[in-house]
């Protein structure tokens, strides 16, 4: 199996090459939007990579005087994933629009970015350039030594994204590992591990454990006060601390999210699960009335526990989240007055526990029903709680005595920061 990071890395690019990337960067999203809207014109949507270059491969080329074929094939790709996302969409019932490209980015692989201890060299509208990277001091436990200058691990390719002026180059690397069924963290029918997110409460799984949104919240608020306070001043030493703000604040942010990932990894391998089922996070905004802020927390939560728990064989994948916060987990009940706040009742069998907890629960009976094939086939066996089990029709099996005892799995009050 490939075990996949990605690591972050500032660039030093004089202003020359800046403008040099600031002409690809356009280029590179014009091009993709040109096959995007190329992939609209007839009566289906065209998803296929092989037809799209055929289609409109020499076009490119040629409205953007020869821009380089490597970078024209990966804005071909990248606007076939997002054509096959919208079609994805469609048959899911839910409403998708053409998409189109505005993040400043460029995508890169071996043929247009070479990589160096160092420095980096890019492809672009004209030619290379070289940029040095910008590194943290040297014997730091960072992931650019333990991933990027690993001798375990193959560098792949990158993604080039550009923010007030900072180049920031999202560097892929890549190690192959052996997968060892006696080593496993894992059993073959393991259990599912079901995880809710939240405004108040960040994240909770189906074994009881809180992550609040306490911390998050505060800090988020105490950084918009900072930008606020420097935008009144209106100076040119102002504009640069507020990039510098922004920065702290996504690091710090990265930094939280990044532990709460370990510990839900941690979580689910202690408790032998062989799957993480989210809540698919596409309209989380509209559901739980969460900010950019929090979705943003959201998806790189869901990526960070992705990549961490594939090097354990754990599966992470996302279910239909429509009534996880209105259905009883006890007796299968659905209703909108079930739920009153962080309060859930239910009105039919009388049900009562946190509302998000309870969430957490059914978004792991909704992967088990849509993946149950009866107890074969590696299909795991139930949804974990605290202190037992939850089966495909929603029956309780107590865990083995050995297995966490004197904490019952309806308790709610062992929530981390």
């Amino acid at each position: 199996m490939d075990v996949r990071r990605t690591v972050p890395v500032a660039l030093d690019v004089d202003s020359d090459d800046a403008v040099l990337l600031e002409d690809t960067v356009d280029t590179f999203l014009w091009s993709a939007q040109y096959v995007v809207d190329h992939a609209f014109q007839g009566e289906y949507v065209t998803t296929s990579k092989t037809t799209l270059d055929d289609e409109t491969y020499d076009d490119v080329r040629e409205k953007t005087d020869g821009f380089n074929g490597g970078l024209v094939q990966a804005a071909r790709n990248k606007a076939a994933e997002a054509c096959k996302s919208v079609v994805a969409r469609w048959k899911n019932g839910k409403k998708a629009s053409k998409p189109t490209f505005t993040s400043p980015h460029i995508v890169y692989d071996k043929r247009t970015a070479t990589f160096h201890d160092d420095y980096v060299s890019l492809a672009t509208t004209d030619g290379r350039i070289e940029a040095d990277y910008i590194l943290p001091e040297e014997g730091s436990d960072t992931p650019h030594s333990e991933y990027l200058f690993s001798d375990e691990y193959e560098t792949t390719g990158a993604e080039l994204h550009s923010h007030d002026g900072d180049w920031v180059l999202h560097i892929h690397c890549k190690r192959d590992v052996e997968s060892d069924t006696s080593e496993k963290a894992t059993p073959e029918n393991g259990t599912v591990l079901g995880v809710d997110l939240g405004v108040n409460t960040l994240a909770v799984t189906s074994t009881g454990t809180f992550w609040t949104g306490d911390e998050f919240d505060h800090w988020r608020r105490e950084y918009e006060n900072r930008r606020g306070s420097l935008q009144q001043c209106g100076t040119r030493w102002a504009h640069q601390n507020i990039q510098s703000v922004g920065r702290k604040e996504e690091g710090r942010f990265k930094q939280m999210l990044h532990r709460i990932s370990n510990e839900l990894v941690a979580e689910a391998r202690e408790n032998e699960c062989s799957v993480i089922a989210f809540e698919d996070l596409t309209d989380i905004r509209e559901r739980t009335g969460a900010s950019w802020g929090h979705k943003w927390a959201f998806d790189r939560l869901y990526e960070y526990v992705e990549y961490k728990a594939e090097e354990y064989d754990i599966v992470v994948k996302q279910v239909d989240p429509e009534n996880t916060s209105r259905r009883c987990s006890h007796c299968g009940f659905t209703h909108p007055d079930n739920r009153d706040e962080e309060e859930f009742e239910c009105l039919k069998c009388g049900y009562e526990n946190h509302a998000d907890y309870n969430a957490a629960k059914n978004i792991g009976l909704r992967y088990l029903r849509r993946n149950q094939t009866g107890g074969d086939g590696g299909a795991p066996l139930g949804v974990r709680l605290n202190s037992g089990t939850l089966n495909v029709n929603g029956g309780y099996s107590p865990a083995e005595e050995s297995a966490r005892t004197g904490v019952h799995a309806e308790s709610h009050d062992f929530s981390r920061g």
